[in-house]
């Protein structure tokens, strides 16, 4: 079984990488980083222990994992690949909201992605960039939240999609106490990940445009750009910066940019 093969068995089972390191005495740090793609070469007898625990449980129970949720052929992996055989359920947020604590998933039109653990490039990416637009918003526009994941969004206000951008801006009335933001943000931010570019680059920018997101940012770390998409702007030319450029801010007409290299210097 390949590593792709295994990480598709992990989700279609509905396994933790705790339950996987109690059943096949792997650390289960061990674990998360062997799915999580931070192990470039993992030990061979790691991967047959935990070959074996998955094809014990898949024994079992073929596709579906027997608690309170259920996953099968229409759970997938970051990247967008579906795996199994069996017919499709569409998930709601009920389904969401019953994963256990330590499973991060995001449910978009009835599937659940699976969202590995991030990067320390990732987070520090991200936290720079929570500090500068807070910074702008501060000076510029005080009635703008920035928030940065996990924070739910209830994208579509239907009961098929919620999703967990890195960083979102809201700059408009809504219920700041409540569990989740209903409807689309102003700005949206996604920092792309090798399992989550196709789902990031292509369905996100996608489910944004299409819920009224007005300015979407892709941060590309392997190839050190932004990819900045003013999405309701009728006939609109994505524009790409590079890591030592001062990005502007489009929703806020000219009064906020980010100085990207204060965040590259992090990197």
């Amino acid at each position: 079984m390949t590593l792709k093969e295994m990480k598709a068995k992990k989700i279609e089972l509905g396994l933790t990488s705790k339950m996987i390191s109690e059943a096949s005495g792997v650390p289960v740090s061990t674990v998360e980083k062997l799915f999580g793609g931070r192990t470039k070469a993992p030990r061979k007898d790691t991967l047959e222990a935990i070959e074996r625990v998955l094809i014990a449980e898949a024994a079992k129970r073929p596709f579906s994992y027997a608690g309170p949720y259920t996953y099968s052929a229409d759970t997938l992996r970051e990247g967008g690949v579906a795996y199994g055989t069996s017919p499709r359920k569409k998930y709601t947020i009920d389904d969401y909201y019953a994963l256990p604590d330590d499973q991060r998933m995001e449910l978009i039109d009835g599937v659940l992605y699976d969202m590995g653990a991030p990067s320390m490039t990732h987070q520090k990416i991200l936290g720079e960039l929570h500090i500068l637009f807070r910074e702008c918003t501060d000076k510029h526009a005080p009635h703008c939240d920035v928030y940065l994941s996990p924070c739910d969004v209830r994208l579509d206000k239907d009961n098929y999609t919620m999703v967990q951008p890195d960083l979102l801006v809201i700059c408009h009335e809504y219920d700041s106490n409540a569990i989740r933001y209903e409807g689309a943000p102003d700005l949206t931010v996604e920092i792309l990940s090798p399992s989550s570019r196709h789902k990031d680059m292509i369905l996100k920018l996608y489910k944004y445009k299409n819920a009224g997101v007005r300015e979407y940012w892709i941060v590309d770390p392997k190839n050190r750009n932004v990819i900045v998409h003013m999405l309701q702007e009728e006939d609109y030319t994505p524009t790409i910066y590079g890591f030592d450029s001062v990005i502007p801010i489009g929703i806020s007409e000219g009064k906020c940019s980010i100085d990207f290299s204060r965040v590259a210097r992090r990197l």
